[in-house]
């Protein structure tokens, strides 16, 4: 992926840690920028049409100079090819409009990792590399999807280093889009079989590699999806933690969506209702 508008530069990692640091970019956002929004685990598909309507709305509407998406905007994508299929195609066109108005940053999380230059160009969103440290306004922030810091999930972290390797990635993208859509699934049942967030330990962050994350990276805020747990809290005097919500407006027990919103003031978590 092509990191945006901002200027780079390597971090040190950590010498000793079970989740090292790997060397973040650094976005430093343009000075008269006055609103940065976040959001995370859309997973967007055509069995969520008010989710997708909803956050097509937010995508025109958002005051916000930009737009940081930190994974799982897709239920799963499977390739840059799948960007003509019918529902994927009125994603594209979404965020191409946004993109037009607004910086659109988009972070693979777990579901969406295949997402390739040929789509970021198709749909104008500037790729971030997990982890990003934002500069803004005399803050620092650490941006993550934050799966790599999921460390109790053992399969899962196992699972991981197989889909994000190269020689994987290879085979898989050899295979026609259809049966990359159909093992895509199947993958899908089988973790959802086997997992579920709600009152599991190990679905959450490691504490103390997060800490380490951040020490190494000299910032004092950490932002991330992937738990569905939203809140905020301090993980250490001074250090903060913000997680982001799912969203899922189609469930109509308990319909949830919300954004995190940084600017000269500070953090604020607001509905996309609200804006």
């Amino acid at each position: 992926m092509t990191p945006g508008a901002g200027s780079a530069a390597p971090l040190p990692a950590l010498s000793e840690s079970s989740a090292p640091l790997p060397a973040p970019f650094v976005f430093d956002a343009p000075t008269d920028w006055r609103a940065i929004d976040f959001i995370s685990d859309l997973h967007l598909s055509p069995a969520l049409p008010r989710t997708f309507e909803s956050w097509a709305r937010y995508l025109r509407e958002t005051p916000a100079d930009a737009v940081f998406m930190l994974g799982d905007l897709f239920e799963v994508w499977v390739g840059d090819d799948a960007r003509d299929l019918p529902f994927e195609r009125r994603c594209v066109e979404v965020l191409a409009d946004a993109a037009q108005r607004r910086h659109i940053g988009f972070m693979a999380g777990n579901r969406d990792f295949l997402v390739g230059v040929e789509m970021l160009r198709a749909s104008g969103l500037v790729g971030l590399p997990d982890p990003t440290l934002l500069s803004a306004w005399g803050r620092r922030a650490l941006l993550t999807h934050g799966d790599a810091l999921c460390l109790a999930d053992t399969d899962y972290q196992a699972f991981r280093r197989l889909v994000r390797s190269e020689d994987w990635q290879r085979e898989f993208r050899a295979r026609p889009l259809a049966g990359r859509q159909q093992l895509a699934a199947e993958m899908r049942r089988q973790s959802e079989s086997r997992h579920r967030f709600d009152g599991r330990d190990d679905a959450d962050v490691d504490a103390a590699a997060a800490l380490g994350w951040l020490r190494a990276a000299d910032a004092a805020v950490l932002v991330h999806g992937h738990t569905h747990r939203p809140g905020s809290e301090f993980l250490a005097p001074g250090i903060e933690r913000h997680v982001l919500s799912d969203w899922d407006l189609d469930d109509a027990a308990r319909p949830r969506a919300d954004l995190l919103r940084l600017t000269r003031d500070g953090w604020q978590r607001l509905t996309p209702a609200s804006d």
